[in-house]
């Protein structure tokens, strides 16, 4: 593996979205990614998650707990302090508000745990932010609750690729970009409404990016994963797409 090969790799957060842990432990086993980064979501953390979480960790691997944390302040701080105990790298909280933040970085206190603050879903359709009441644009709103979450000590956001670039001119390195919604060349969008390339993201600015359904459903899901580095590292060498 290329120095730059490596540097994709550890750019990449695969989403074991399955049922269970046992196989989601098996998937990731069979991936033979040594430096990605595993994120267990809310249906895997209500069947073993949680412990598996723990497992990776034990073995070395980077954790990422998406758990979107939204909750009255006492709440908040007291799972962020249970997650971080697992031993996990990274937990989403939902910045929508300066309590909710402030709360989870008083319950990760004295841990590594880093703290990403969600901006917006990318399954949000821009349009529909009028019917919830959001009276502002789509990068604006990311941008406002970015620093929400800047301001509290976060260490990053979630944000589709869209905003990554906005994000990067208006934080700099002061907040990592962790951009899911990605889809690699001539794969289908699924559910998600704002969505890019492993290389267009990384081109924006993403520092990492999460990819699951092109992988775990994947006929050969290492192969995959393979392709999207090499995708990404491409990227990185300032290559163009073919």
């Amino acid at each position: 593996m290329t120095p730059i090969e490596l540097e994709a790799e550890r750019k990449l957060i695969i989403a074991l979205d399955m049922p269970d842990a046992a196989e989601a432990y098996k998937f990731w086993q069979r991936l033979e990614l040594r430096h990605a980064i595993a994120k267990i979501g809310l249906e895997l953390l209500f069947s073993g998650g949680a412990e598996l979480a723990r497992r990776l960790a034990r073995e070395g691997a980077g954790v990422f707990v998406d758990a979107k944390l939204f909750d009255i302040g006492n709440t908040v701080e007291r799972a962020t302090a249970r997650i971080a105990a697992l031993g996990a790298t990274f937990l989403t909280v939902h910045a929508q508000d300066q309590l909710t933040v402030e709360a989870a970085v008083r319950g990760r206190a004295g841990s590594k745990l880093k703290l990403l603050g969600v901006t917006l879903l990318t399954s949000t359709p821009p349009d529909s932010l009028g019917a919830q009441g959001v009276s502002l644009p789509a990068q604006e709103l990311v941008l406002r609750r970015a620093g929400f979450a800047m301001d509290a000590g976060f260490d990053g956001v979630v944000s589709s690729p869209l905003e990554a670039q906005a994000l990067k001119q208006a934080f700099g390195s002061k907040l990592e970009v962790v951009c899911p919604g990605i889809r690699p060349r001539a794969a289908p969008a699924g559910d998600q409404a704002r969505t890019a390339t492993p290389a267009e993201a990384i081109r924006a600015g993403a520092d990492y990016i999460v990819v699951g359904r092109p992988v775990t459903k994947a006929a050969g899901p290492a192969a995959a994963a393979r392709a999207i580095i090499a995708e990404m590292a491409e990227a990185l060498g300032g290559g163009q797409p073919r």
